[in-house]
């Protein structure tokens, strides 16, 4: 496969690594990883054994993603943002066969500092703010922050905060892609024409 490595860069025989994915200073990617094509691994970034990571993943500086988490397709993972992967972790106790599995879908993106508590799904196109700390399942399009995390509003797939209005509707003024918001749920239900 034609991906690109540091020179300081470590990228462990066994790892499955795609097409046009770059692998920066100091990086490590341990044996069993697969890691998809036109990735990014930021400086300092460490990938797990049992890890997946789709295309077009952008891992900043100093993430480790460790065993147990899953990351699809064009999901960002922001400078020094934390994956954990036991819930009561204990230097003396030996708990690997406790992993708590983590999924980041489609698109979410994960904010500078933020903490993803081992176990949560974050839905697609999701928006976790800059130091927030998920504690429970994220549903698509969710924007989220604080300590722990809640919702304060939809976030569309550009990256737009949603307006929605009395009859639940929202457009996305960047790409015209139509919302609609059910109490909990938010749903796209039309693509946009714009670019």
């Amino acid at each position: 496969m034609a991906y690109w490595k540091h020179e300081s860069a470590i990228v462990d025989d066994g790892a499955q690594l795609g097409d046009d994915t770059k692998v920066w200073h100091f990086a490590h990617v341990s044996p069993g990883a697969r890691v998809g094509d036109r990735c990014s691994l930021g400086q300092g970034v460490y990938v797990g054994n049992d890890v997946t990571i789709g295309d077009n993943v952008r891992i900043q500086n100093n993430v480790s993603v460790y065993d147990a988490v899953t990351l699809e397709d064009d999901v960002f993972c922001g400078p020094s943002m934390v994956f954990t992967n036991v819930y009561n972790p204990r230097a003396a106790v030996a708990r690997k066969n406790e992993y708590r599995r983590t999924l980041i879908r489609r698109g979410a993106t994960l904010g500078a500092n933020c903490t993803i508590v081992c176990g949560v799904t974050v839905g697609a196109h999701a928006f976790v703010g800059a130091g927030a700390v998920v504690q429970k399942d994220v549903p698509a399009f969710a924007l989220m922050v604080g300590v722990p995390a809640r919702r304060i509003g939809w976030m569309s797939r550009h990256g737009e905060r949603l307006a929605f209005d009395t009859d639940g509707l929202a457009t996305c003024p960047h790409t015209g892609d139509q919302y609609k918001l059910s109490g909990e749920d938010c749903q796209l239900i039309r693509e946009g024409d714009l670019k």
